[in-house]
């Protein structure tokens, strides 16, 4: 059983720093976007879907910190959403990859996927 608990213990520590650090990716995406229009030289042409994703990205890093809360206390009800965000990021990085942006697509896939894994074994009930 000794071996069981300390994978669980590194896995819940690995889940809980890979959650943030995706939020912190999230944070940063906001930062890039918005510091990409601010130096546009022509108008921007949708503002509200910038905004909209300003909005889901925000809401999305508050979530996976929230889910990283939750690991830290040792409770339930982050698991779910954050394998289910990772999973969505597994089928964005087959997107990227079928559209050839290899450099986008390995490091989310490869986030995510490690991440996953942490998170379904970081949880013991």
């Amino acid at each position: 059983m000794a071996i069981s608990d300390a994978l669980f213990e590194r896995s819940r520590k690995l889940a809980i720093s890979l959650l943030r650090l995706e939020s912190l990716v999230l944070i940063g995406l906001i930062i890039y976007l918005a510091l990409l229009d601010a130096f546009r030289t022509k108008p921007l042409s949708a503002p509200l879907a910038l905004a909209g994703d300003f909005i889901g990205l925000a809401l999305g890093a508050i979530g996976l910190f929230a889910c990283s809360i939750s690991y830290k206390r040792g409770k339930s009800w982050g698991r779910a959403p954050a394998v289910l965000a990772n999973l969505i990021a597994l089928g964005v990085a087959y997107f990227m990859l079928s559209g050839k942006f290899y450099i986008g697509a390995i490091p989310l896939g490869l986030l995510a996927f490690v991440t996953t894994g942490a998170c379904l074994l970081g949880y013991q009930e």
